[in-house]
């Protein structure tokens, strides 16, 4: 599918913004309107053009509040919150010491927490012990009332953020009656821009704090807790649940055998030889090349680089090695949810290993399509076609356990 650009990389970051505009994250006619002003490919272009809606929606949100118009100060800081998000997304040539990513990842947290604190449903900024050190949360509460009701725990993935977990998951949990509980992991939004946490492979080691954190919450049904991964968080929670076994339900969007096989996939087969046998000198330029003919190339490897805390681009690519359900899969048990997107650019054929791999899990899997306007990477641009499988199948796993 091509979304008003014909880079892909483009088209795919406008059709998520775009996506999100059902649970109030995106105005269509700002989207067209921002999109107008950009080139194609054109990284710098699309960093002014959507931090300019960004700060033009944001100051509408602020004169609304101050003259005490709730609803509308409430709408547009949400917009303003993804917008924010969407302008930041490709500032990846030094993110850990670039001052607009810190800029505009603090704006987009603080518009969304403006808007949180407008919402007709409690939300709580929580913090989950981890470690030495504590990882930035939102508990989504469908009301007050304190009762235990089935949780939705949201991992995010390779570039996603908490504040995204509003539009991905939580504003449709709440319409159904799910608490939800979003963090941002190390390698991950706050977690990886304000503390500097990486990725890690095990990711058995951050789960577990969270749910133990859950568990602290007398909102939280013990026994009714699912675990949703978003993008790369699939094979997080997928990873997390064959150590972590309380769980009632897995719903991995889309599944994720093995990440490293994106990459690989990507690459001409005597590169990734080289790659491997550590022939970095030789390996590094040629993948630098290779970034400057593809923007999804270079997104991927300048993110990568940062998030996983790879010292190049060849290290990166071995480092992807280690997140893999080899020889871990068996030991998933819950049921389990497995999206795939017909047309996922990124990880084409990942979700039938994963059901495959699944062999002690009751798995379904469920192939959205392009024909539908679902064939894209998590389902972007059917966000509510999407929601409806989820929960769907959500609710009846529930019921029989």
């Amino acid at each position: 599918m091509r979304f008003l650009f014909d880079d892909e990389s483009f088209s795919f970051e406008t059709l998520r913004a775009t996506g999100f505009s059902v649970y109030g994250g995106a105005d269509l006619g700002e989207v067209l309107a921002t999109a107008a002003a950009i080139k194609s490919g054109d990284e710098a272009g699309w960093h002014r053009a959507w931090k300019a809606t960004a700060e033009r929606v944001q100051a509408i949100g602020k004169r609304s509040r101050a003259a005490g118009h709730r609803v509308s100060a409430r709408e547009s800081l949400l917009r303003a919150s993804n917008y924010y998000r969407t302008a930041e997304f490709f500032l990846r040539e030094h993110p850990a010491d670039d001052p607009e990513v810190t800029l505009l990842s603090t704006r987009s947290r603080d518009t969304f927490a403006e808007a949180a604190g407008l919402f007709d449903t409690p939300v709580e900024a929580v913090s989950i012990p981890y470690g030495q050190t504590t990882l930035p949360g939102y508990l989504f509460l469908v009301d007050n009332s304190g009762t235990p009701r089935p949780t939705v725990v949201y991992n995010s993935g390779y570039d996603s953020t908490l504040e995204e977990s509003y539009f991905a998951i939580a504003a449709a949990a709440l319409r159904r009656g799910y608490h939800v509980l979003a963090f941002d992991g190390p390698g991950q939004g706050a977690a990886l821009r304000e503390q500097q946490l990486v990725f890690r492979h095990d990711w058995e080691t951050v789960l577990t704090p969270v749910i133990d954190f859950a568990l602290t919450r007398g909102e939280i049904a013990p026994d009714r807790i699912a675990l949703f991964g978003y993008s790369l968080g699939a094979y997080l929670v997928a990873r997390a649940a064959a150590f972590e076994h309380r769980v009632a339900a897995l719903i991995l969007d889309d599944g994720i055998h093995d990440f490293h096989a994106a990459f690989e996939r990507v690459l001409p087969p005597v590169l990734a030889g080289w790659i491997s046998n550590g022939q970095d000198t030789i390996a590094v330029p040629v993948l630098t090349m290779l970034t400057a003919a593809s923007t999804q190339i270079r997104w991927a490897l300048r993110n990568g680089v940062w998030a996983l805390g790879a010292d190049s681009f060849a290290d990166l690519v071995r480092k992807t090695k280690d997140y893999t359900l080899d020889g871990i899969a068996q030991e998933i048990t819950a049921p389990t949810l497995i999206m795939e997107a017909e047309n996922d650019q990124f990880f084409v054929g990942q979700a039938h290993k994963v059901e495959k791999a699944l062999t002690n899990a009751p798995t379904t899997l469920v192939t959205l399509t392009s024909a539908e306007g679902a064939g894209e990477h998590c389902h972007m641009g059917a966000m509510l076609r999407a929601h409806q499988v989820m929960f769907d199948w959500l609710d009846t796993t529930l019921a029989s356990a």
